[in-house]
């Protein structure tokens, strides 16, 4: 498939609000393209790379060529372009991966160039999510929309869509959960508080949520294998999984849980700790010997031979709990009678213990809830304190696909004791189209300089932002960067000596002032 018929239905499906027309658009894309497209058009559609981030900055995208005139580039070759330049490491890569990119660029057409600019930058975003493209698969290949869910679930996206496009409807038949094939994990939407949730779930358990890595662990008799939230396999990564499954009195079995450092006192370890010891590949033993990794886990889908994901979730539990002794479960509070005060008072004081213990929340599961492998259910509904800061606007960059010519990725600082302000981060998140036109028609009134994709301002508009925590960045003066931050409102009522400093941020996060 040519790179152009993508480019150009991913313009339609951004240009439509209207879900059923998105369908057929991706249906019809679908009925177009090779089996073997598929693994690589999905996730274009969904605005990410099979490989990931593979570390193009916009200093490799500035000055691109003239667009070609004609299309000649397919989806496949531009998959194994970018597969390639993502290998180059050493002595002048940077500058081969600015040549590679730069002559990429100068194959493609200009939707092509919008396109490929968006997925470089992660800058893509026109609502053709997972959720649609499985009812366009159904769509294209006649087939039940119900079971080619169920087999999305088992077998992932990529996978299903490959086999059905080649072999039809029939193909579903061979997603089922097997025993050392990893399943999309059940996700967790919002809630605000803990009694919202308690109060749409109705009977339910209120369990931690760690701030650990998900984990998915298969045993089939000697054999462990441990898997990652996207599938990977990383169970030579984690040895002290593989010992605790091994020691379970079960030959045959598939866990949901986390694995999460913790210290002397069982305090959870910043979330940094957890994962540089998870990215670990050489010297595994001496890693594991300086930070174990402790799993924790929450859920089970399958035991003696029987898939349990059909089960309520309170049956599951039972079999859980059957099978894993409680200092390798979550913490968990039930709630039978959601109603009640005490049932209430119970919950609030789970929550409040949970955040004295140092873990990020709370995931609230209703109790006759079956598991939706791959799916954020509106059976779990996880909860959160939210941290806002008062921060400064110093920079802003020129955006692309939907946001061509609108100011977009915000520069966020804090005040230092200088007076000056330290860059903690950057977002385009919460911004809505209105807020996107009035942002970039504001910052240009404020521009210092705007020769580049980057348009430094005078640092004078103050943003309020919601963000999950900190996390360690050598990228960052302050050695700290905001996780998930997103726009709340802006504050023009607030002048920049009234915003947060750097000194309070790291405060209240326990972080020392470097």
């Amino acid at each position: 498939m040519l790179l152009a018929h993508l480019a150009r239905v991913s313009q339609e499906v951004a240009s439509t609000s209207a879900r059923s027309k998105k369908v057929a658009l991706l249906a019809e894309l679908f009925r177009e393209a090779a089996p073997e497209d598929v693994p690589v058009v999905i996730p274009y559609l969904a605005g990410r790379l099979p490989q990931g981030r593979i570390g193009i900055g916009w200093s490799a995208l500035r000055d691109p060529a003239p667009p070609a005139a004609d299309a000649t580039l397919t989806v496949r070759g531009v998959d194994t372009a970018l597969t390639e330049l993502s290998e180059v490491t050493g002595s002048g890569s940077q500058g081969e991966r600015r040549r590679r990119v730069q002559e990429l660029l100068a194959a493609a057409t200009e939707p092509e160039q919008r396109l490929l600019t968006g997925l470089l930058t992660g800058e893509v975003r026109q609502g053709a999510l997972d959720a649609l493209a499985v009812e366009a698969l159904a769509a294209a290949t006649d087939a039940p929309a119900a079971d080619v869910r169920r087999a999305v679930m088992l077998g992932g996206l990529q996978e299903v869509a490959r086999d059905l496009l080649a072999d039809g409807p029939a193909a579903l038949a061979r997603f089922r959960l097997t025993v050392g094939r990893p399943v999309g994990p059940m996700l967790a939407q919002s809630a605000k508080s803990p009694a919202e949730a308690v109060a749409k779930l109705g009977p339910c358990a209120v369990e931690e949520k760690l701030d650990g890595i998900r984990v998915q662990v298969h045993r089939d008799g000697d054999d462990v294998r441990v898997h990652t939230r996207t599938l990977d396999d990383v169970t030579d990564r984690l040895p002290e999984v593989v010992e605790a499954a091994l020691t379970l009195p079960a030959a045959r079995f598939v866990l949901d849980g986390e694995v999460i450092a913790l210290d002397a006192d069982g305090r959870p370890l910043p979330f940094q700790r957890t994962a540089g010891r998870f990215g670990s590949r050489v010297d595994v033993a001496a890693a594991q010997a300086a930070l174990p990794l402790s799993p924790v886990f929450f859920d089970i889908l399958y035991a003696d031979d029987r898939d349990l994901m059909d089960l309520p979730f309170e049956e599951r539990h039972a079999e859980l709990a059957r099978l894993v002794p409680e200092p390798m479960r979550v913490r968990r509070v039930v709630v039978q009678e959601p109603g009640g005060a005490a049932a209430l008072e119970a919950v609030e004081d789970f929550w409040a213990k949970t955040l004295r213990r140092g873990h990020e929340g709370v995931v609230v599961k209703g109790l006759a809830a079956p598991y939706s492998a791959g799916r954020r259910g509106a059976s779990w509904l996880k909860v959160k304190p939210v941290h806002t800061l008062d921060l400064v606007v110093l920079a802003a960059e020129w955006g692309h696909g939907r946001r061509s010519g609108k100011l977009s990725n915000l520069h966020l600082g804090a005040r230092a004791e200088d007076g000056s302000f330290v860059m903690l981060g950057k977002t385009f998140k919460g911004l809505t189209d209105a807020v996107l036109a009035w942002q970039t028609e504001r910052l240009r009134e404020l521009a210092v300089d705007e020769s580049g994709y980057v348009v430094t301002v005078r640092p004078e508009l103050v943003v309020e932002i919601a963000y999950d925590g900190l996390q360690t960045s050598s990228r960052y003066p302050a050695g700290v960067t905001l996780r998930f931050a997103r726009v709340v409102r802006y504050r023009e009522d607030k002048t920049p000596e009234e915003a947060d400093t750097v000194k309070s941020v790291l405060t209240a996060h326990g972080v020392p002032e470097s």
